[in-house]
């Protein structure tokens, strides 16, 4: 069962699918996740509370879901193609993942500004971690990218780790560029298409065990 600030996190983020940030009124947020107005400010503080919670929780989300991703059996490459995918799709979900992810917020998100000099901290551990600040797009893409190294050097050990490194660099890179610049079509199958040609060129398909055609039908 989610907890009173997970189901106000959540009626929070639902409001925005229908009104900017501006227009999304604390009361209403607790009245919609029926939590007294008491408990909302006890544990954001503020609007500004919330919002740097609603945003530090959709970093900890994708940095989750990275790791299921690569958690995933199948050689190396095909799970950093695989990521590189669920990066592009989950930002096109989830407009505060893609703001995140490129430093465009723009008037409906909730920008996440600073807590205010000498501002007593927060009662609630969570949001003390999200008053400390989020992650800027590059130290998103480093958290990332650390991760993915983790998960994927057991099987590296025996090659290039230093090349691994690379790779999971480069497989994010190549996703962010395809959130901020949709390859043309669109698909699916395009973009597993693009990443994969990129980070493993043809030639190099049956030795990374990546296959001319993904699983799901690309």
């Amino acid at each position: 069962m989610p907890t009173a600030r997970e189901t106000l996190l959540d009626t929070a983020l639902a409001a925005l699918g229908a009104q900017p940030w501006s227009a999304v009124r604390m009361v209403d947020v607790a009245a919609r996740a029926r939590v007294s107005r008491q408990t909302l400010y006890n544990e954001f503080g503020s609007k500004e509370g919330l919002a740097r919670a609603l945003v530090r929780r959709e970093a900890d989300l994708y940095l989750r879901g990275v790791e299921a991703v690569l958690g995933e059996p199948g050689p190396p490459a095909r799970r950093l193609v695989s990521m590189a995918e669920w990066t592009v799709a989950a930002a096109a979900a989830r407009p505060v993942l893609r703001a995140l992810l490129t430093g465009a917020w723009g008037d409906r998100l909730p920008v996440p500004r600073p807590a205010r000099a000498g501002a007593r901290a927060a009662a609630v551990p969570e949001q003390r971690r999200a008053d400390a600040g989020v992650p800027s797009p590059g130290e998103l893409l480093g958290q990332a990218r650390d991760r993915a190294v983790a998960l994927l050097a057991p099987a590296a050990e025996a090659g290039d780790p230093a090349g691994t490194v690379r790779s999971c660099e480069l497989a994010l890179r190549l996703a962010l560029s395809l959130v901020v610049a949709p390859a043309p079509g669109g698909a699916r199958g395009d973009r597993v298409r693009l990443v994969r040609d990129a980070l493993f060129p043809a030639t190099m398909h049956q030795e990374t065990g990546v296959r001319p055609a993904m699983p799901g039908g690309d």
